[in-house]
């Protein structure tokens, strides 16, 4: 155990074991607790949207050449005529442009048609890179973005000089058909206590899709609060749900960050082949109609594992292809 935790120190905070130890064991037990106290009651009718499209512009793969992959998260959601940017990306070499902003522009993509921003949680692949979630600021690039004041719903406190953040302790309904379905809490063992939330959409005669930033909760939890919420039957879920078996899209130091950070795991423990096995057959129970697993912290072999499942229910997430629904 030391000896992993020494070499994860490289590239974790100076913190010692023993403290992150203590603190991982506390905040898990503090998690569920928060968990089995949070029963929400329906959400209602929180209306329905027509048409539902998802074209990811920051994500590991690419659907072009000429298009940026990064293991961080960005979508841009048109949700019939609300359009929303679902989290910021990683920008990891701090760039101005990011590739976020040159991804954008190359899909004809401009921040004057976006109503809002949904962060998913605070971490760096999600809200503009290492700094910002030292200094809990998000932005869509390292120079100046003018976001306009556009209300950024955010689940823990988090600033950008340009937008209205607004934090979100439960579920809420942000648009007709839109909704946060609230932070829920997992302690991780070096990035510590994070709070991430997931947006529901109701389509029209469809049922929920649930947009995913990286599944820290875990698949069941999430599932477990849509199910909550909504009476309408899950249609489908896009995102990240981190399941990094046999692969980091990320090593530092020889150190495979995602099978090692965000897993909600001590850190010698790992994602195996029948966690991913168990996850699709929960998953499956639900019967969904769309399916796409992020590969931004997942492995090839789990995209794999999902694709074979769920067959023609299945999508790729590549940088510049919509999915519609």
């Amino acid at each position: 155990m030391k000896e992993i935790i020494a070499k994860t120190a490289l590239i974790a905070p100076a913190v010692p074991p023993l403290y992150l130890s203590a603190r991982f064991v506390r905040g898990r037990q503090r998690a569920e607790a928060v968990w089995q106290a949070s029963q929400y009651p329906k959400l209602g009718d929180i209306g329905q949207v027509k048409h539902l499209s998802i074209l990811p512009l920051i994500d590991w793969y690419t659907a072009d050449p000429e298009l940026e992959g990064e293991p961080g998260v960005s979508y841009l959601i048109r949700a019939d005529d609300r359009t929303i940017l679902f989290d910021l990306g990683l920008n990891r070499r701090q760039e101005h442009p990011s590739p976020l902003l040159r991804n954008m522009a190359r899909l004809g993509v401009s921040f004057d048609e976006i109503d809002m921003i949904f962060i998913s949680h605070a971490h760096l692949d999600h809200i503009g890179g290492r700094r910002n979630m030292a200094e809990g600021v998000f932005a869509p690039s390292a120079g100046y973005v003018n976001l306009r004041q556009m209300p950024a719903y955010v689940p823990t406190p988090l600033v950008n000089p340009t937008a209205t953040p607004i934090v979100l302790e439960g579920p809420t309904v942000l648009a007709p058909g839109v909704a946060s379905m609230g932070p829920i809490p997992r302690q991780l063992f070096f990035l510590g206590w994070t709070l991430e939330q997931s947006l529901a959409i109701h389509v029209e005669g469809k049922g929920i899709v649930v947009i995913v930033g990286c599944g820290h909760p875990t698949l069941q939890k999430i599932l477990a609060r849509q199910a909550m919420l909504f009476d309408a039957p899950l249609y489908g879920i896009i995102g990240g749900l981190h399941y990094p078996v046999t692969g980091s899209r990320s090593v530092r130091h020889g150190i495979p960050r995602q099978q090692v950070f965000g897993t909600g795991l001590w850190p010698w423990q790992r994602i195996s082949q029948t966690d991913v096995h168990r996850a699709i057959a929960l998953l499956y129970a639900r019967d969904p109609q769309v399916v796409a697993l992020s590969p931004h912290d997942s492995c090839d072999w789990s995209l794999a594992a999902f694709r074979t499942a769920f067959g023609k229910k299945y999508r790729d997430i590549l940088v510049g292809r919509a999915i519609e629904i």
